[in-house]
């Protein structure tokens, strides 16, 4: 299913899935956020791909002095920028990670944190190629997904959202190994590590993989 962000889960509906998330699930969001804030920590200008309403933003915007968000929903980042209203930091874009409108190696860290690689739904290559066009040499990547231990709580997760009518209903013959289905066409897979290592790993990167909380694998991408 192209583009579900934009024309099913936006604005107040996406962040309602944060809302309704299990203690379980929101230690799972704060630790990602945690290690992220730790690794980009006195950065000047950061970007985050998939940025959402700001989420992640808002809770990193201390540590940097500048990080711009781009999402392919103009809905969700209306709702983004009143909910970052009160940061002069945080600056907001409509763009598809695939074709990003900025010069290259001009930021010091790439963000794409919480499975975005999947979810997405663009050619993988294409997205890191131009996430590594973007940072400078001595800049880093962070790009994250499930990890296969924290599968229960994820389906748990995202059963919830269907019976709060945020996503369609999960097909339960469909659903199985990292992979969950709905039955309005959202299917949501995840990159393990060895996917991200052969993804990201060239002659200018220096790549290696972390897993955070039993809940995340990071990959975490040096750009030499």
């Amino acid at each position: 299913m192209t583009d579900y962000y934009s024309q099913s889960l936006y604005g107040k509906k996406l962040k309602r899935v944060y809302d309704i998330a299990s203690p379980r699930i929101k230690q799972y969001l704060e630790a990602e956020i945690q290690y992220t804030a730790e690794e980009i920590d006195g950065m000047d200008l950061v970007i985050e791909l998939g940025c959402g309403y700001g989420r992640v933003m808002k809770s990193v915007s201390s540590h940097v002095e500048h990080v711009v968000g781009i999402d392919t929903s103009g809905k969700t980042l209306e709702y983004g920028a009143k909910y970052l209203s009160g940061l002069s930091n945080c600056y907001l874009f409509q763009m598809n990670a695939v074709q990003l409108g900025f010069q290259s190696q001009v930021f010091d860290a790439v963000l794409c944190v919480q499975n975005g690689l999947s979810a997405f739904r663009v050619d993988s290559r294409t997205l890191v190629e131009e996430a590594l066009r973007i940072t400078r040499p001595g800049g880093l990547l962070l790009f994250s997904s499930y990890s296969p231990k924290f599968w229960n709580h994820r389906l748990e997760w995202f059963h919830l959202q269907a019976e709060e009518g945020l996503i369609g209903e999960i097909d339960e013959n469909r659903t199985k190994e990292g992979v969950i289905v709905c039955k309005d066409g959202l299917r949501l897979t995840f990159v393990g590590e060895k996917q991200f290592t052969k993804l990201f790993t060239s002659e200018k990167t220096r790549v290696s993989t972390v897993e955070v909380d039993e809940s995340s694998i990071f990959c975490r991408v040096e750009v030499l």
